[in-house]
């Protein structure tokens, strides 16, 4: 197993390195990408939702396309249930993205404030371990992110799906462009 694993990161390395330079355009664009992102928040995020909605609704309707023929199925009600929540919220999405954004930004916090709280009881579980403090710190991030992002919601919804989504692609382009960066200045690796 271990010399299987060897091999399949050798040839991983040889890949990323016979391509590095692609790799590394790769990633400076998505970090360009993910700035623009940033700097025109509000555009981004329109552009996001109106790619869910899109992507909702063309899964909606390959869904519904493999359910004709599929009446007898075990939970064919479910999965009807499915295609139509697809097809409207994709559409809803398209008819109106500020309230998208709104629906988006509203889980983003929910999801901040149970992650946040998530890590403070399991910091608090954990508290006789050395570093706690740090999980509790982060849990404690988690929610007063939440909390001011909900005292300042209908703004956020502006500006929040965008931000993050810059954020990723900052992170993604960076780490891409560092590995294809490190690849291009690393010895020549042997022939496998």
């Amino acid at each position: 197993m271990d010399a299987a694993a060897e091999v399949f990161r050798d040839a991983v390395r040889q890949t990323v390195k016979r391509y590095s330079l692609w790799y590394l355009i790769q990633g400076i664009l998505l970090m360009a990408a993910g700035v623009l992102a940033i700097i025109y928040p509000v555009i981004s995020s329109v552009a996001v939702i109106v790619l869910l909605g899109w992507l909702l609704i063309i899964s909606g309707v390959l869904q519904g396309l493999s359910l004709l023929g599929a009446r007898h199925v075990p939970h064919f009600w479910l999965q009807l249930i499915s295609v139509i929540l697809a097809l409207l919220i994709g559409f809803l999405f398209l008819r109106d993205p500020a309230q998208g954004m709104l629906t988006i930004t509203l889980l983003l916090i929910v999801f901040f404030m149970i992650e946040g709280i998530s890590k403070v009881v399991f910091a608090l579980t954990i508290r006789p371990l050395p570093n706690w403090g740090w999980v509790l710190a982060s849990g404690l991030v988690g929610i007063l992110l939440s909390l001011i992002l909900w005292s300042s919601l209908p703004v956020t919804a502006l500006w929040l799906v965008g931000f993050l989504l810059g954020i990723e692609l900052i992170s993604v382009g960076a780490a891409l462009a560092y590995f294809a960066w490190q690849m291009r200045q690393s010895s020549p690796a042997a022939p496998v």
